[in-house]
């Protein structure tokens, strides 16, 4: 099983988007659990957590950490708010959790998007290869130990955003 990790930058409605595209990887028994990264304490965001069954972790500082620190599980998949896991996702990360994973300790998945964000993406991955993003499954030690991060694994998965939070 996974922790998924979703930072809140939207809001409640991206929020949801999201925590209902992981509704399949939970009666697959993938997702175990669901950690929410807010920036500041907001009462609909802590509803939608409530409601849902989440944790809820506000912290301005260094999210996926703090994500980290609450999360349940070994593996965990960074997301942003909106961000909605294409077809197939769930039998890709079933399959590299089961295999371990590489040394490094981290997954990537592609981000399907328009060709300005496509452009975007692909700088940072020059600029900033080895930071956590969105869309990265990676192994809990990696983060809460400091390990160094080794160049992520492309997995054959993808990730989209609902294009009402573009």
């Amino acid at each position: 099983m996974i922790t998924v990790l979703i930072r809140v930058q939207r809001g409640p409605e991206a929020l949801a988007v999201t925590l209902s595209a992981l509704v399949p990887a939970v009666a697959a028994g993938l997702v175990g659990d669901a950690v929410i990264l807010a920036a500041i304490q907001d009462e609909a965001i802590d509803r939608v957590a409530d409601a849902s069954g989440a944790t809820l972790v506000v912290s301005e500082g260094r999210p996926w950490i703090e994500g980290a620190r609450a999360a349940r599980h070994e593996w965990l998949l960074c997301l942003d708010d909106g961000d909605v896991p294409q077809e197939g996702w769930i039998r890709v990360l079933e399959r590299f959790v089961g295999l371990g994973g590489p040394a490094g300790g981290l997954g990537r998945l592609r981000r399907q998007a328009g060709w300005r964000h496509t452009v975007f993406d692909g700088l940072r991955a020059l600029l900033r290869p080895r930071e956590v993003t969105a869309g990265d499954l990676i192994h809990r030690r990696v983060l809460l130990e400091g390990a160094r991060i080794r160049a992520p694994i492309r997995l054959p998965a993808a990730i989209g955003r609902d294009p009402v939070f573009g």
